[in-house]
């Protein structure tokens, strides 16, 4: 099993709209990075952090799960999509997504001041200078680590 950080801007869609629906489509990613690990390394079951980003309080809302194997992100063939790609093909799709679905949301949010300020998460990718990624690995001992702050 691995473990992952997705990011979305609660105004857009947050840990409340995943635990009405359930399950959701993890759409609009486009960096090649983010799209590579959904597609090659995600796998149904693996534990997501749900991080709300671009908001007054970023960080860790909930906790989700990958549900499904990757597959090809319908938003890039739909020209009416602000997901859309000219250059993508229905025989070579460029972009990917997982469906993840909800598991809990946190009693509270696990801000990003708050994890920053733990010596044990010093070198988790989340932390490090300059990373924009929305969807990144979050080692074992980092994910153990963060279920202790809740």
């Amino acid at each position: 099993m691995k473990y992952w950080l997705m990011k979305s801007e609660p105004d857009t869609f947050s840990i409340d709209d995943l635990k009405r629906k359930k399950r959701e489509a993890w759409d609009g990613v486009r960096n090649y990075q983010a799209r590579n690990f959904m597609r090659d390394d995600m796998r149904v079951g693996d534990g997501v952090f749900f991080y709300h980003s671009n908001c007054a309080e970023p960080g860790i809302a909930g906790l989700a799960e990958v549900a499904s194997d990757a597959y090809p992100d319908p938003s890039q063939f739909d020209p009416k999509s602000k997901y859309f790609d000219a250059a993508s093909s229905r025989d070579n799709p460029r972009w990917m997504l997982v469906d993840v679905k909800f598991v809990n949301k946190l009693k509270r949010v696990i801000t990003l001041d708050e994890l920053k300020n733990h010596p044990k998460l010093e070198g988790m990718t989340l932390l490090r200078k300059g990373n924009r990624l929305s969807v990144m690995p979050v080692d074992a001992a980092e994910w153990k680590y963060i279920l202790t702050l809740e």
